[in-house]
């Protein structure tokens, strides 16, 4: 009698065993598929980018036709840059304005700036939480998620002082930030978003710390 109830319960054990296995097997696949598709869609809206400044990035020029490829697409309606003066063409990844790319060495991390940092854009990419925009004088703050498949700014935290951070904008400007600041702070907490930056372009980015419980901030300044 014994035994046939510890075999029972051996039985259950293993049971619940080979269930949490798999379980975790799969959520381990899903998540890996997911970043790859991620990762592809990525390339190519960088991809998209890149031509679009090539084509009319900053030089005066425009094109009327318009280029799509998958979710990523150019459209034939112009914008005039601020700076420049220069007719841009309006580039849009996944329903999304894109403003520029960010580019960081040290965590091999490179994905285009999204014109807005809401719910729905952030599960797209990274994007403008708030500021001046991007390469503009005073401080933009970038937004990013912290998955555990470890996109968009997930490796902040391996980040140091002294690190790159290259920003590219629709005009095929490329300015180069170096971090001087990395610090944890609460959610509620404002206060690096009105920083006064004596007249120089600064970027923020921010992200969650693996807990969630805690926002991870990096500052960076041009060089």
């Amino acid at each position: 009698m014994i035994d046939k109830r510890y075999n029972k319960v051996l039985t259950v054990v293993l049971i619940i065993v080979v269930v949490v296995i798999f379980a975790l097997l799969g959520f381990w696949g899903y998540d890996t598929i997911k970043r790859y598709f991620q990762e592809q869609d990525k390339d190519v809206a960088l991809n998209e980018f890149n031509n679009s400044i090539i084509i009319g990035g900053g030089n005066g020029t425009s094109q009327n036709e318009a280029n799509e490829t998958g979710n990523f697409t150019i459209a034939g309606n112009e914008v005039s840059n601020n700076n420049t003066g220069s007719s841009n063409k309006v580039v849009t990844y996944k329903g999304f304005t894109v403003m520029g790319k960010i580019e960081i060495p040290a965590i091999d991390l490179e994905y285009p700036v999204l014109e807005r940092a809401t719910k729905s854009s952030l599960e797209a990419s990274v994007g403008i939480m708030t500021g001046p925009g991007l390469n503009k004088v005073g401080n933009t703050v970038i937004a990013g998620h912290n998955y555990r498949n470890g996109t968009f700014f997930s490796r902040n935290k391996e980040l140091k002082n002294g690190d790159l951070v290259y920003i590219t904008d629709t005009d095929g400007n490329i300015v180069k930030y170096t971090i001087y600041n990395i610090y944890n702070t609460s959610s509620e907490d404002a206060d690096y978003i009105t920083r006064d930056t004596a007249g120089k372009r600064e970027i923020t980015l921010s992200t969650c710390t693996d807990d969630s419980r805690y926002r991870l901030i990096i500052w960076a300044k041009e060089d």
